[in-house]
């Protein structure tokens, strides 16, 4: 299985945990229900903590909770007791098996705080820890670099959010045809794979994301680096203005995720000003011709809400990457250094 195939299995994978959502979800629920926690707490690591980013947008926006990232240093390795007994506190990992998120839920396990597990392995050290347990069903994801698992792991959170606050008709009917439309991003790949192709010299770039899709950003400038040893710099759009925007020079690749909405709304002119005023090389990722047009571009499937926008992004990115890869004389399936597992204290 290569990590070509685990992207093209992802509108697959996203179905099946649609399928079983219900059945997973009522545990979770009902313990939300008895402890009615005053904020959410999410740990995760890597790709995993991109889909935490995601998470942290959706459930302010959607579920008007306060959620914060852990640090779960300040527990295994300063030994910090952090009051985690009025928190909803949430595991986000494809193995289950890092040490220090683990640690994370076992503190708030310890002060009797409702906690969740969110993984690809339901036998994991992290799925035994948890109160409640949510199996992605990604199915086996062989390659090194996560795809799939992100994209289940996005989708878990979202089903998260609903399982807090029931979803309105609409939003039912949004959330039904994702895997659809997730299928129709898989039909650019000819395009990813054209403008991998003219970025494959480039040795650095940027990548701008702003709202639920700032979590874009994240994953594909980490994949960026993980597979086409790219140096990604990946930032909020506002704050690349305050201070990192003195990097914009010729040439520079600015990958920008932007759909239409307010997202792309403020980023717009920002855009424009760095391909005229500094010369950049604007790469959009967006369903608004506008913004697409303003260079280069990978034009999103029509439709897709803002709070479901990551499940839909990324999946071109992915592929822009592959082919970016391969464009290096690079192996995907075999990138240098890193591990499928990581196990951080």
């Amino acid at each position: 299985m290569s990590l070509h195939d685990e992207i093209f299995e992802q509108p697959a994978a996203a179905a099946r945990l649609l399928a079983g959502a219900d059945k997973q979800y009522a545990p979770v629920a009902a313990a939300i229900r008895r402890h009615r926690p005053a904020f959410v707490l999410i740990a995760a690591r890597g790709s995993s903590d991109n889909a935490a980013l995601y998470g942290q947008y959706l459930l302010a926006v959607r579920n008007s909770l306060s959620v914060a990232l852990a640090t779960p240093s300040t527990i295994t390795l300063y030994g910090a007791h952090p009051d985690l007994s009025h928190a909803l506190v949430v595991g986000i990992s494809q193995s289950g098996r890092s040490p220090d998120i683990v640690a994370v839920l076992e503190e708030a396990r310890a002060q009797g705080a409702p906690t969740l597990a969110l993984t690809n392995d339901v036998a994991s050290p992290l799925a035994q820890v948890a109160e409640c347990v949510v199996d992605v069903r990604a199915g086996p994801e062989l390659a090194t670099a996560a795809t799939k698992t992100y994209t289940t792991e996005l989708l878990g959170m979202t089903l998260l959010s609903i399982a807090l606050d029931a979803a309105s008709e609409e939003e039912r009917r949004q959330l039904e045809r994702v895997a659809e439309q997730m299928s129709a991003a898989l039909a650019l790949e000819a395009r990813a794979r054209e403008l991998a192709g003219q970025f494959a010299a480039a040795n650095r770039c940027v990548v701008l994301g702003r709202g639920f899709s700032y979590a874009t950003a994240r994953e594909w400038a980490l994949k960026m680096q993980e597979l086409a040893q790219v140096p990604a710099l990946s930032m909020s759009a506002a704050d690349f203005e305050h201070g990192p925007l003195a990097l914009a020079e010729r040439d520079l690749p600015v990958l920008a995720v932007a759909p239409a909405g307010v997202e792309a709304d403020a980023q717009l002119g920002l855009l424009q000003r760095l391909r005229d005023e500094h010369g950049v090389r604007v790469l959009a990722l967006s369903d608004s011709d506008a913004m697409v047009g303003i260079d280069r571009g990978l034009l999103l499937p029509a439709g897709v809400p803002p709070w479901l926008g990551p499940l839909v992004e990324i999946v071109p990115a992915q592929l822009y990457t592959y082919h970016l890869t391969v464009a290096r004389g690079l192996d995907p399936d075999q990138p240098r250094t890193i591990h499928k597992v990581t196990r951080t204290i």
